[in-house]
């Protein structure tokens, strides 16, 4: 691998290679962990402490073999993972044993993932509730939408916004996807179960930010010379959910991302009827319908993950609820927002607080889709070897609860500040430089 600096590949910490020391059930929370409701803290695990970058590098490891369920069996070689680092990150841990785990589904990807995809000929695309330019009545209907629109807040607003640029980010979606390790599409037109998921899941998604461009280019409501500033910027920036090559992990990241955008544009709908605005509330629900079946996808397969290789997944959900599900959005740039709103700790931050206060998606919704996924892959239940794989289990089982009492330490905290007067002011370029209170 060029560029990889192959540190230690006799040291593993889990059946696909996760960090050994997990984070204890009695780790202490506070409310300022929780500074922005869509991106939850990246603590650190128990990794290796670096001394330089350069090739002759020294590792201290506190990385530790799996501890097997009979002290004198074996370890399994091909569970032990490799300690590769690109860049100070780690990279490519999936496992010998992880590989065969996912070579094993290509039947199952085969047969399985195309029922939760349509045919273009049968989905709703853009136009079919845009207004008709070739209509002769176009402009009334224009007229209309804006009419409608005036209703929605300028908080809403900052939201749909936010929304419809992370849609607009898909090409660092797939090419996130395209870097797993076993199921990336080799040539960019494969024939693989998984690369054509990929492309297919990526065509669908792709009509989600076009539909919400489209709406708020005729709203009027938006400078959209700035959020196509941020689009661009955003692209470029990329992201960086901690998936180490990983399909084990972005697998199950993005079972959780699409259920959160699900809830994210569930919510813009049902804010939008509240204030009689249907042709927008329909949008954004049919949205939030495509994103439940792609959920259901992506959770289909981290269930096979549960089937074939019980520790590997256990350890792997734990691994990533540790580091915090990273919002695909969290590098968002408009190049303005930091410059013109002092002590803002950035653009991403104060989108999700807005999110967070009008309650289109916050704090008590990630709780929420912890405990979900936790119920949906019978966690309790599941039946796994090594001690370490336990310790993650014990973890996942109390999550949902630690992150409640952090959304209301949160929510208590806000009121506090709220009662003082401590509410603060935040002027967003996307809706033409206009403040709203986070």
């Amino acid at each position: 691998m060029n560029g990889l600096n192959k540190l230690n590949q006799t040291q593993a910490s889990s059946t696909i290679g996760q960090k050994s020391s997990f984070i204890s059930s009695s780790t202490k929370l506070n409310d300022k962990s929780l500074s922005s409701p869509l991106l939850l803290p990246n603590k650190s695990l128990s990794i290796p402490s670096y001394v330089s970058t350069s090739s002759s590098v020294s590792v201290k490891s506190t990385a530790t073999a799996v501890k097997p369920a009979f002290p004198n069996a074996p370890l399994d070689p091909r569970r032990v993972a490799p300690l590769l680092y690109f860049q100070n990150q780690r990279v490519h841990s999936l496992t010998e044993y992880g590989k065969d785990v996912i070579r094993s589904m290509s039947d199952w990807a085969n047969k399985d993932l195309p029922r939760y995809l349509r045919s273009p000929k049968e989905m709703w695309q853009p136009s079919d509730l845009l207004p008709d330019p070739k209509d002769p009545y176009f402009l009334d209907q224009v007229r209309e939408l804006r009419k409608e629109s005036a209703k929605l807040s300028p908080e809403y607003f900052v939201v749909l916004v936010g929304d419809m640029i992370t849609e607009e980010a898909l090409p660092s979606y797939l090419n996130m996807i395209n870097t797993l390790d076993e199921t990336r599409d080799e040539t960019g037109a494969s024939n693989t179960p998984w690369a054509r998921w990929a492309r297919e899941w990526t065509a669908e998604e792709n009509r989600h930010g076009d539909i919400l461009n489209k709406y708020l280019y005729l709203s009027g409501r938006v400078d959209m010379h700035s959020v196509e500033i941020t689009v661009q910027r955003l692209i470029s920036n990329g992201l960086d959910p901690k998936l180490e090559n990983n399909p084990y992990l972005c697998f199950l990241y993005t079972s959780f991302q699409e259920r959160a955008t699900k809830v994210c544009h569930g919510s813009t709908a049902r804010l939008a009827k509240d204030v009689e605005n249907p042709a927008l509330a329909k949008m954004c629900g049919l949205i939030a319908s495509d994103e439940s079946r792609h959920e259901m996808a992506y959770q289909a397969i981290v269930q096979q993950f549960f089937d074939r290789d019980p520790d590997g997944a256990m350890l792997a959900f734990a691994d990533m609820m540790h580091k915090g599900i990273t919002m695909p959005a969290h590098l968002l740039d408009d190049m303005w927002h930091p410059k013109n709103n002092p002590g803002s700790p950035g653009l991403f931050h104060d989108y999700s607080a807005v999110a967070n206060r009008i309650g289109v998606y916050t704090t008590s919704d990630y709780a929420d889709i912890v405990e979900y996924l936790v119920k949906k892959w019978k966690v309790a239940d599941v039946k796994v070897e090594s001690g370490e794989a336990a310790q993650a289990q014990e973890y996942l089982m109390q999550h949902s609860a630690r992150i409640r009492k952090l959304s209301n330490l949160q929510m208590e905290r806000y009121r506090r500040e709220q009662l003082k007067g401590k509410s603060r002011k935040v002027r967003f370029n996307w809706i033409h430089k206009e403040a709203v209170t986070i």
